[in-house]
């Protein structure tokens, strides 16, 4: 009987190691590298002159909260900071220049300020958009696709578990001379989550019980995905751009490129 407790604790010990899992360590803070999607869009040819955009709010249009089992929660399942993050995304494209405009107030108070002391030179006017973006995540559905597999004998478990959720980006870009809509588009990212388990439950012997779990699950950052998908929704629409003719590249970067 002890060996066959002794060789179930083992198996169990040994499952939990099937898939590698992240050391337990306390990392410094770095700084988010460019992605492959942007770094794959810097090495295309650049425009004849970067747009000035203007983005003044990239809102959570979804109302989802957490999903979270027979708990209230009041978090957001998206991030509330997409606006910070689209005009990042505009930054590392090369195409766009993006003017300020979440935070308009505080740049108009500032320069009110500046205004008022007479000892300092004039401001020139604020620099004007030819397009404003608009758009925001309009959609994150949970548990589009479960599933899972798990086997237990002789009071030995092992399950595994999977979820995937998805999460829904609209972007359009306005002329800002007509109130046009020149383009529009929509981009959808999958966000997977995993879980195993494995598990030890069994009477030995009268009034005596071995019961060991262990686990541990892989969350695919929710934040991560919205920015992936917001990416592409930005690639996507210099692509059409092109196409449609409401933007051309520089033909002397071009000709550099290809020499």
């Amino acid at each position: 009987m002890r060996v066959v407790i002794i060789s179930a604790i083992l198996l169990t010990l040994a499952a939990c190691s099937v898939v590698p899992k992240p050391e337990l360590n306390i990392t410094p803070a770095s700084v988010d590298s460019v992605s492959s999607t942007m770094r794959a869009l810097q090495q295309q040819a650049k425009p004849r002159q970067q747009i000035p955009v203007s983005v003044y709010a990239f809102r959570d249009q979804t109302g989802q909260y957490k999903p979270q089992g027979n708990v209230s929660s009041f978090s957001t399942a998206v991030t509330q900071g997409a606006t910070s993050i689209l005009t990042q995304i505009l930054l590392d494209s090369g195409w766009f220049s993006p003017l300020e405009r979440e935070g308009l107030q505080n740049l108009l108070t500032e320069r009110k300020i500046h205004g008022s002391n007479k000892k300092l030179n004039e401001l020139p006017p604020l620099k004007e958009a030819r397009l404003v973006f608009e758009g925001g995540i309009i959609g994150y559905e949970t548990n589009l696709t479960t599933g899972g597999i798990g086997a237990e004998y002789f009071g030995l478990g092992l399950s595994e578990l999977y979820r995937e959720d998805q999460v829904t980006v609209y972007l359009r870009a306005i002329d800002v001379h007509t109130g046009q809509v020149l383009l529009s588009v929509s981009t959808t990212k999958k966000v997977f989550s995993q879980e195993l388990r494995a598990g030890l439950f069994r009477y030995v012997a009268l009034n005596r019980l071995v019961e060991m779990e262990g686990g541990y699950s892989t969350n695919e950052p929710v934040q991560y995905c919205v920015k992936q998908a917001m990416e592409s929704a930005v690639v996507e629409l210099i692509n059409v751009g092109l196409e449609r003719g409401f933007w051309r590249v520089d033909d002397q970067a071009s000709l550099a490129t290809a020499g």
